[in-house]
Protein backbone atom coordinates (compact mmCIF):
# COMPACT_ATOMS: atom_id res chain seq x y z
CA UNK A 1 0.00 0.00 0.00
CA UNK A 2 1.54 3.31 -1.08
CA UNK A 3 1.34 6.56 0.87
CA UNK A 4 -1.60 7.93 -1.18
CA UNK A 5 -3.70 4.82 -0.61
CA UNK A 6 -2.78 4.85 3.06
CA UNK A 7 -3.81 8.50 3.41
CA UNK A 8 -7.18 7.77 1.80
CA UNK A 9 -7.74 4.84 4.16
CA UNK A 10 -6.76 6.89 7.23
CA UNK A 11 -9.19 9.66 6.22
CA UNK A 12 -11.92 7.03 5.82
CA UNK A 13 -11.32 5.71 9.35
CA UNK A 14 -11.27 9.23 10.78
CA UNK A 15 -14.51 10.20 9.09
CA UNK A 16 -16.28 7.00 10.17
CA UNK A 17 -14.88 7.12 13.70
CA UNK A 18 -13.18 3.72 13.41
CA UNK A 19 -10.54 4.28 16.08
CA UNK A 20 -9.82 0.56 16.55
CA UNK A 21 -9.17 0.05 12.83
CA UNK A 22 -7.07 3.21 12.79
CA UNK A 23 -4.88 2.01 15.66
CA UNK A 24 -4.48 -1.46 14.19
CA UNK A 25 -3.34 0.07 10.90
CA UNK A 26 -0.68 2.32 12.41
CA UNK A 27 0.45 0.20 15.39
CA UNK A 28 3.76 -0.73 13.73
CA UNK A 29 4.36 2.60 12.03
CA UNK A 30 7.73 4.23 12.55
CA UNK A 31 7.46 7.80 13.95
CA UNK A 32 8.89 9.12 10.67
CA UNK A 33 6.04 7.47 8.73
CA UNK A 34 3.50 8.87 11.17
CA UNK A 35 4.93 12.34 10.67
CA UNK A 36 4.80 11.98 6.89
CA UNK A 37 1.20 10.84 7.15
CA UNK A 38 0.34 13.83 9.34
CA UNK A 39 1.83 16.21 6.76
CA UNK A 40 -0.13 14.60 3.93
CA UNK A 41 -3.47 14.80 5.70
CA UNK A 42 -5.70 17.82 5.03
CA UNK A 43 -5.65 20.31 7.94
CA UNK A 44 -9.26 19.56 8.88
CA UNK A 45 -8.31 15.99 9.86
CA UNK A 46 -5.25 16.86 11.96
CA UNK A 47 -7.03 17.28 15.29
CA UNK A 48 -8.94 14.01 15.11
CA UNK A 49 -5.79 12.24 13.91
CA UNK A 50 -3.99 13.43 17.06
CA UNK A 51 -6.85 12.41 19.37
CA UNK A 52 -6.62 8.84 18.05
CA UNK A 53 -2.92 8.63 19.00
CA UNK A 54 -1.53 7.82 22.44
CA UNK A 55 0.61 10.39 24.25
CA UNK A 56 3.67 8.23 23.51
CA UNK A 57 2.86 8.15 19.77
CA UNK A 58 2.36 11.91 19.72
CA UNK A 59 5.68 12.45 21.50
CA UNK A 60 7.47 10.34 18.88
CA UNK A 61 5.55 12.02 16.06
CA UNK A 62 6.46 15.54 17.19
CA UNK A 63 10.18 14.90 17.07
CA UNK A 64 9.94 14.02 13.36
CA UNK A 65 8.23 17.30 12.46
CA UNK A 66 9.59 20.75 11.62
CA UNK A 67 9.55 23.26 14.47
CA UNK A 68 6.65 25.34 13.15
CA UNK A 69 4.52 22.19 12.77
CA UNK A 70 5.59 21.02 16.26
CA UNK A 71 4.18 24.18 17.79
CA UNK A 72 1.04 23.78 15.70
CA UNK A 73 0.54 20.28 17.16
CA UNK A 74 0.95 21.57 20.73
CA UNK A 75 -1.63 24.28 20.10
CA UNK A 76 -4.13 21.75 18.72
CA UNK A 77 -3.63 19.49 21.75
CA UNK A 78 -4.16 22.18 24.36
CA UNK A 79 -2.13 22.77 27.52
CA UNK A 80 -3.23 19.68 29.48
CA UNK A 81 -2.66 17.12 26.73
CA UNK A 82 0.52 18.89 25.60
CA UNK A 83 1.96 18.68 29.12
CA UNK A 84 1.33 14.90 29.17
CA UNK A 85 3.16 14.56 25.86
CA UNK A 86 6.05 16.77 26.98
CA UNK A 87 6.48 14.72 30.17
CA UNK A 88 7.18 11.71 27.93
CA UNK A 89 9.52 13.42 25.44
CA UNK A 90 13.29 13.33 25.82
CA UNK A 91 14.28 16.37 27.82
CA UNK A 92 16.99 17.51 25.42
CA UNK A 93 14.63 17.35 22.43
CA UNK A 94 11.94 19.18 24.38
CA UNK A 95 14.41 21.89 25.43
CA UNK A 96 15.32 22.47 21.78
CA UNK A 97 11.68 22.62 20.74
CA UNK A 98 10.69 25.12 23.45
CA UNK A 99 13.69 27.41 22.94
CA UNK A 100 11.87 29.58 20.40
CA UNK A 101 8.56 30.22 22.16
CA UNK A 102 7.61 33.20 24.31
CA UNK A 103 8.35 33.32 28.06
CA UNK A 104 4.66 33.55 28.86
CA UNK A 105 3.74 30.45 26.86
CA UNK A 106 6.80 28.62 28.17
CA UNK A 107 5.78 29.20 31.78
CA UNK A 108 2.29 28.00 30.97
CA UNK A 109 3.64 24.71 29.65
CA UNK A 110 6.06 24.29 32.56
CA UNK A 111 3.28 24.87 35.09
CA UNK A 112 1.24 22.02 33.60
CA UNK A 113 4.16 19.57 33.41
CA UNK A 114 5.44 17.33 36.18
CA UNK A 115 7.75 19.38 38.38
CA UNK A 116 10.77 17.08 38.01
CA UNK A 117 10.43 17.06 34.21
CA UNK A 118 9.99 20.83 33.91
CA UNK A 119 12.98 21.48 36.18
CA UNK A 120 15.15 19.17 34.07
CA UNK A 121 14.13 20.97 30.89
CA UNK A 122 14.72 24.39 32.47
CA UNK A 123 18.21 23.29 33.47
CA UNK A 124 19.02 22.17 29.92
CA UNK A 125 17.68 25.43 28.48
CA UNK A 126 19.99 27.42 30.76
CA UNK A 127 23.09 26.19 28.93
CA UNK A 128 24.36 28.11 25.87
CA UNK A 129 23.24 26.70 22.52
CA UNK A 130 25.72 24.76 20.40
CA UNK A 131 27.64 23.58 23.48
CA UNK A 132 27.87 20.19 25.16
CA UNK A 133 25.42 21.41 27.82
CA UNK A 134 23.07 22.71 25.16
CA UNK A 135 22.82 19.41 23.25
CA UNK A 136 23.14 16.89 26.09
CA UNK A 137 20.37 14.90 27.73
CA UNK A 138 20.14 14.61 31.49
CA UNK A 139 18.40 11.24 31.25
CA UNK A 140 21.06 8.63 31.97
CA UNK A 141 21.64 5.73 34.32
CA UNK A 142 24.24 5.97 37.07
CA UNK A 143 25.50 3.32 39.46
CA UNK A 144 27.92 3.10 42.39
CA UNK A 145 31.21 1.21 42.32
CA UNK A 146 30.18 -1.08 45.20
CA UNK A 147 27.22 -2.46 43.20
CA UNK A 148 27.39 -6.03 41.97
CA UNK A 149 26.79 -6.75 38.29
CA UNK A 150 23.38 -8.16 39.24
CA UNK A 151 22.43 -4.94 41.06
CA UNK A 152 23.62 -2.84 38.11
CA UNK A 153 21.57 -4.90 35.64
CA UNK A 154 18.49 -4.66 37.86
CA UNK A 155 18.82 -0.88 38.03
CA UNK A 156 19.27 -0.70 34.27
CA UNK A 157 16.08 -2.71 33.75
CA UNK A 158 14.11 -0.52 36.13
CA UNK A 159 15.11 2.65 34.25
CA UNK A 160 15.16 1.27 30.69
CA UNK A 161 11.66 2.50 29.84
CA UNK A 162 12.55 6.08 30.82
CA UNK A 163 15.77 6.39 28.84
CA UNK A 164 15.88 5.58 25.15
CA UNK A 165 19.58 5.94 24.53
CA UNK A 166 21.27 3.82 27.17
CA UNK A 167 24.70 2.79 25.91
CA UNK A 168 26.81 2.91 29.06
CA UNK A 169 26.31 2.91 32.81
CA UNK A 170 28.19 5.73 34.51
CA UNK A 171 29.78 5.18 37.91
CA UNK A 172 29.65 8.08 40.38
CA UNK A 173 30.78 8.53 43.97
CA UNK A 174 28.83 9.90 46.95
CA UNK A 175 29.32 13.46 45.62
CA UNK A 176 28.00 12.56 42.13
CA UNK A 177 31.51 12.91 40.67
CA UNK A 178 32.23 10.73 37.66
CA UNK A 179 34.70 7.97 38.58
CA UNK A 180 34.14 5.26 35.99
CA UNK A 181 32.10 3.79 33.16
CA UNK A 182 30.80 0.33 32.30
CA UNK A 183 29.57 -0.78 28.90
CA UNK A 184 26.81 -3.33 28.41
CA UNK A 185 29.31 -5.71 26.88
CA UNK A 186 31.27 -5.63 30.14
CA UNK A 187 28.10 -6.45 32.08
CA UNK A 188 27.20 -9.36 29.79
CA UNK A 189 30.66 -10.90 30.02
CA UNK A 190 31.07 -10.44 33.78
CA UNK A 191 29.86 -12.77 36.51
CA UNK A 192 26.70 -11.56 38.23
CA UNK A 193 28.51 -11.43 41.59
CA UNK A 194 31.45 -9.33 40.32
CA UNK A 195 31.80 -5.84 41.75
CA UNK A 196 31.45 -2.88 39.41
CA UNK A 197 34.72 -1.42 40.70
CA UNK A 198 36.53 -4.51 39.36
CA UNK A 199 35.19 -4.28 35.79
CA UNK A 200 34.71 -0.54 35.24
CA UNK A 201 37.03 1.73 33.27
CA UNK A 202 38.58 4.31 35.59
CA UNK A 203 39.95 6.51 32.80
CA UNK A 204 36.76 8.15 31.59
CA UNK A 205 36.84 10.53 28.64
CA UNK A 206 34.37 13.33 29.34
CA UNK A 207 33.64 16.83 28.04
CA UNK A 208 32.93 20.10 29.91
CA UNK A 209 29.54 21.78 29.77
CA UNK A 210 30.83 24.69 27.67
CA UNK A 211 32.68 22.66 25.02
CA UNK A 212 31.61 23.61 21.49
CA UNK A 213 29.33 21.05 19.87
CA UNK A 214 31.72 20.65 16.92
CA UNK A 215 34.52 19.68 19.30
CA UNK A 216 32.23 17.19 21.02
CA UNK A 217 31.34 15.72 17.62
CA UNK A 218 35.03 15.37 16.71
CA UNK A 219 35.77 13.61 20.00
CA UNK A 220 32.93 11.11 19.54
CA UNK A 221 34.05 10.50 15.96
CA UNK A 222 37.67 10.08 17.04
CA UNK A 223 36.94 7.47 19.72
CA UNK A 224 33.90 5.84 18.05
CA UNK A 225 31.78 6.43 21.16
CA UNK A 226 28.03 5.95 21.25
CA UNK A 227 27.80 8.56 24.01
CA UNK A 228 30.11 10.81 26.02
CA UNK A 229 29.52 12.10 29.57
CA UNK A 230 29.29 15.84 30.27
CA UNK A 231 30.72 17.17 33.54
CA UNK A 232 31.01 20.52 35.29
CA UNK A 233 34.20 22.09 36.66
CA UNK A 234 34.00 19.81 39.74
CA UNK A 235 33.73 16.67 37.57
CA UNK A 236 30.11 16.23 38.63
CA UNK A 237 28.16 14.24 36.03
CA UNK A 238 25.49 16.51 34.51
CA UNK A 239 24.39 14.62 31.42
CA UNK A 240 25.44 12.74 28.28
CA UNK A 241 25.71 13.57 24.59
CA UNK A 242 24.56 10.66 22.44
CA UNK A 243 25.54 9.71 18.91
CA UNK A 244 22.11 10.61 17.52
CA UNK A 245 22.63 14.18 18.78
CA UNK A 246 26.03 14.23 17.08
CA UNK A 247 24.52 13.20 13.76
CA UNK A 248 22.22 16.23 14.05
CA UNK A 249 25.28 18.40 14.83
CA UNK A 250 27.13 17.20 11.73
CA UNK A 251 24.09 17.87 9.55
CA UNK A 252 23.55 21.30 11.11
CA UNK A 253 27.21 22.32 10.76
CA UNK A 254 27.39 20.99 7.20
CA UNK A 255 24.28 23.00 6.26
CA UNK A 256 25.78 26.14 7.81
CA UNK A 257 29.03 25.68 5.88
CA UNK A 258 27.17 25.10 2.62
CA UNK A 259 25.11 28.25 3.23
CA UNK A 260 28.26 30.28 3.83
CA UNK A 261 30.16 28.72 0.95
CA UNK A 262 27.31 29.74 -1.34
CA UNK A 263 27.33 33.24 0.18
CA UNK A 264 23.76 33.03 1.46
CA UNK A 265 24.74 33.32 5.13
CA UNK A 266 21.41 32.00 6.43
CA UNK A 267 19.23 29.03 5.71
CA UNK A 268 17.35 29.04 2.42
CA UNK A 269 15.23 26.04 1.58
CA UNK A 270 12.38 25.16 -0.80
CA UNK A 271 9.85 26.93 1.42
CA UNK A 272 11.72 30.25 1.80
CA UNK A 273 9.89 33.21 0.25
CA UNK A 274 11.48 34.89 -2.76
CA UNK A 275 11.81 38.23 -0.95
CA UNK A 276 13.52 36.63 2.06
CA UNK A 277 15.85 34.54 -0.10
CA UNK A 278 16.79 37.62 -2.12
CA UNK A 279 17.69 39.73 0.91
CA UNK A 280 19.78 36.90 2.36
CA UNK A 281 21.80 36.62 -0.85
CA UNK A 282 22.09 40.29 -1.74
CA UNK A 283 24.73 41.54 0.78
CA UNK A 284 27.46 39.23 -0.49
CA UNK A 285 26.46 39.64 -4.11
CA UNK A 286 26.48 43.45 -3.91
CA UNK A 287 29.97 43.33 -2.39
CA UNK A 288 31.15 40.97 -5.12
CA UNK A 289 29.53 43.20 -7.71
CA UNK A 290 31.83 46.09 -6.80
CA UNK A 291 34.84 43.81 -6.53
CA UNK A 292 33.96 42.48 -9.97
CA UNK A 293 34.21 46.02 -11.39
CA UNK A 294 37.96 45.66 -10.93
CA UNK A 295 37.83 43.00 -13.64
CA UNK A 296 36.45 45.57 -16.04
CA UNK A 297 39.22 48.03 -15.21
CA UNK A 298 41.81 45.32 -15.86
CA UNK A 299 40.40 44.68 -19.32
CA UNK A 300 40.36 48.40 -19.98
CA UNK A 301 44.03 48.62 -19.00
CA UNK A 302 44.97 45.91 -21.48
CA UNK A 303 42.82 47.27 -24.31
CA UNK A 304 45.85 47.85 -26.54
CA UNK A 305 46.97 44.26 -26.12
CA UNK A 306 43.50 42.95 -27.00
CA UNK A 307 43.31 45.12 -30.10
CA UNK A 308 46.61 43.73 -31.38
CA UNK A 309 45.97 40.07 -30.49
CA UNK A 310 42.20 39.57 -30.63
CA UNK A 311 42.56 35.78 -30.26
CA UNK A 312 43.41 36.32 -26.58
CA UNK A 313 39.73 37.04 -25.90
CA UNK A 314 38.77 33.49 -26.87
CA UNK A 315 40.72 31.93 -23.96
CA UNK A 316 39.91 34.59 -21.37
CA UNK A 317 36.66 33.00 -19.98
CA UNK A 318 38.33 29.59 -19.84
CA UNK A 319 41.31 30.82 -17.82
CA UNK A 320 39.17 32.83 -15.40
CA UNK A 321 36.66 30.01 -14.98
CA UNK A 322 39.26 27.29 -14.39
CA UNK A 323 41.05 29.42 -11.79
CA UNK A 324 37.81 29.99 -9.90
CA UNK A 325 36.94 26.30 -10.07
CA UNK A 326 40.24 25.14 -8.57
CA UNK A 327 39.99 27.77 -5.83
CA UNK A 328 36.50 26.65 -4.87
CA UNK A 329 37.61 23.01 -4.80
CA UNK A 330 40.49 23.80 -2.44
CA UNK A 331 38.22 25.92 -0.26
CA UNK A 332 35.75 23.05 0.11
CA UNK A 333 38.57 20.63 1.01
CA UNK A 334 39.97 22.99 3.67
CA UNK A 335 36.61 23.83 5.27
CA UNK A 336 35.65 20.15 5.42
CA UNK A 337 39.06 19.20 6.81
CA UNK A 338 38.91 21.80 9.58
CA UNK A 339 35.77 20.13 10.94
CA UNK A 340 37.57 16.81 11.55
CA UNK A 341 41.19 17.84 12.15
CA UNK A 342 43.05 19.70 14.87
CA UNK A 343 44.84 22.66 13.27
CA UNK A 344 48.55 22.63 14.12
CA UNK A 345 51.55 24.28 12.46
CA UNK A 346 52.73 20.98 11.02
CA UNK A 347 49.27 20.22 9.67
CA UNK A 348 49.02 23.65 8.04
CA UNK A 349 52.40 23.34 6.33
CA UNK A 350 51.58 19.82 5.14
CA UNK A 351 48.21 20.95 3.74
CA UNK A 352 49.63 24.00 1.94
CA UNK A 353 52.47 21.94 0.45
CA UNK A 354 50.01 19.25 -0.66
CA UNK A 355 47.70 21.78 -2.33
CA UNK A 356 50.68 23.50 -3.96
CA UNK A 357 51.68 20.19 -5.56
CA UNK A 358 48.06 19.59 -6.57
CA UNK A 359 48.02 23.02 -8.24
CA UNK A 360 51.23 22.23 -10.16
CA UNK A 361 49.97 18.84 -11.37
CA UNK A 362 46.59 20.24 -12.43
CA UNK A 363 48.24 23.31 -13.95
CA UNK A 364 50.76 21.34 -16.03
CA UNK A 365 48.13 18.91 -17.27
CA UNK A 366 45.59 21.58 -18.26
CA UNK A 367 48.34 23.95 -19.47
CA UNK A 368 49.73 21.37 -21.90
CA UNK A 369 46.27 20.59 -23.24
CA UNK A 370 45.38 24.23 -23.87
CA UNK A 371 48.89 24.90 -25.23
CA UNK A 372 48.24 22.34 -27.96
CA UNK A 373 44.81 23.71 -28.79
CA UNK A 374 45.96 27.34 -28.91
CA UNK A 375 49.17 26.62 -30.86
CA UNK A 376 47.36 24.60 -33.53
CA UNK A 377 44.48 27.09 -33.80
CA UNK A 378 46.71 30.13 -34.26
CA UNK A 379 49.59 28.23 -35.89
CA UNK A 380 51.88 29.80 -33.29
CA UNK A 381 53.86 27.97 -30.62
CA UNK A 382 54.44 31.28 -28.84
CA UNK A 383 50.72 32.00 -28.64
CA UNK A 384 50.16 28.50 -27.28
CA UNK A 385 52.93 29.11 -24.75
CA UNK A 386 51.32 32.36 -23.53
CA UNK A 387 47.94 30.68 -23.01
CA UNK A 388 49.41 27.50 -21.51
CA UNK A 389 51.84 29.17 -19.08
CA UNK A 390 49.12 31.63 -18.03
CA UNK A 391 46.76 28.77 -17.21
CA UNK A 392 49.52 26.95 -15.29
CA UNK A 393 50.29 30.03 -13.18
CA UNK A 394 46.65 30.93 -12.51
CA UNK A 395 45.68 27.39 -11.51
CA UNK A 396 48.51 27.30 -8.97
CA UNK A 397 47.45 30.69 -7.58
CA UNK A 398 43.78 29.69 -7.57
CA UNK A 399 44.51 26.52 -5.64
CA UNK A 400 46.68 28.36 -3.12
CA UNK A 401 44.16 31.16 -2.56
CA UNK A 402 41.41 28.62 -1.92
CA UNK A 403 43.70 27.00 0.65
CA UNK A 404 45.35 29.93 2.39
CA UNK A 405 42.39 32.35 2.72
CA UNK A 406 40.24 30.02 4.90
CA UNK A 407 43.30 29.08 6.98
CA UNK A 408 44.04 32.75 7.68
CA UNK A 409 40.43 33.37 8.67
CA UNK A 410 40.51 30.33 10.95
CA UNK A 411 43.64 31.65 12.66
CA UNK A 412 41.93 35.01 13.15
CA UNK A 413 39.04 33.30 14.91
CA UNK A 414 36.63 33.77 12.00
CA UNK A 415 34.57 30.88 10.67
CA UNK A 416 36.52 29.84 7.52
CA UNK A 417 33.29 29.06 5.72
CA UNK A 418 32.72 32.80 5.31
CA UNK A 419 35.47 32.67 2.68
CA UNK A 420 32.63 31.82 0.36
CA UNK A 421 32.87 30.27 -3.08
CA UNK A 422 31.76 33.42 -4.91
CA UNK A 423 34.40 35.51 -3.10
CA UNK A 424 37.21 33.11 -3.98
CA UNK A 425 35.97 32.96 -7.57
CA UNK A 426 35.84 36.75 -7.89
CA UNK A 427 39.32 37.24 -6.48
CA UNK A 428 40.70 34.51 -8.72
CA UNK A 429 39.13 36.20 -11.75
CA UNK A 430 41.20 39.28 -10.94
CA UNK A 431 44.41 37.28 -10.41
CA UNK A 432 43.93 35.22 -13.58
CA UNK A 433 43.30 38.22 -15.86
CA UNK A 434 46.28 40.14 -14.45
CA UNK A 435 48.57 37.18 -15.08
CA UNK A 436 47.12 36.30 -18.49
CA UNK A 437 47.25 39.77 -19.97
CA UNK A 438 50.46 40.63 -18.13
CA UNK A 439 52.30 37.75 -19.83
CA UNK A 440 50.68 38.53 -23.19
CA UNK A 441 51.60 42.23 -22.94
CA UNK A 442 55.23 41.45 -22.09
CA UNK A 443 55.47 39.27 -25.22
CA UNK A 444 53.25 41.38 -27.45
CA UNK A 445 56.03 42.29 -29.89
CA UNK A 446 56.65 38.61 -30.58
CA UNK A 447 52.94 37.75 -30.87
CA UNK A 448 52.08 40.36 -33.54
Amino acid sequence: MNIDQLTVLIIKYLREGKKESFNKLIEEFHPYDLAQLYRDLPDKHHFKFLTYLSSKQIADLIMELEQDIQMEVLQKLGIQKSSEVMDIMDNDDLADMLSEISEEKLEEYFSAMQKDESNSVKQLMSYPPETAGGIMTNEFVWIRDYYTVREAVDKFKSFAEFTRNIYYLYVIDENKKLVGVVSYRDLLLADTNDKIQDIMFNRVISVPLDMDQEDVAQLIQRYDFLAVPVVDEKNTLKGIVTVDDIIDVFIEEANEDIEKLSATGKSIDFNTKASVASFRRLPWLVLLLFIGLITGSILDGFEATLEQVVALIFFMPMIAGMTGNTGTQSLAVVVRGLVTNVLEKRTIIKLIWREFKVGIIIGITCGLLVFGVAAIWQSSLLFGFVVGISLLATLIIGTMSGTIIPLILYRLGIDPAVASGPLITTLNDIFSLLIYFGIATSLIHYLI
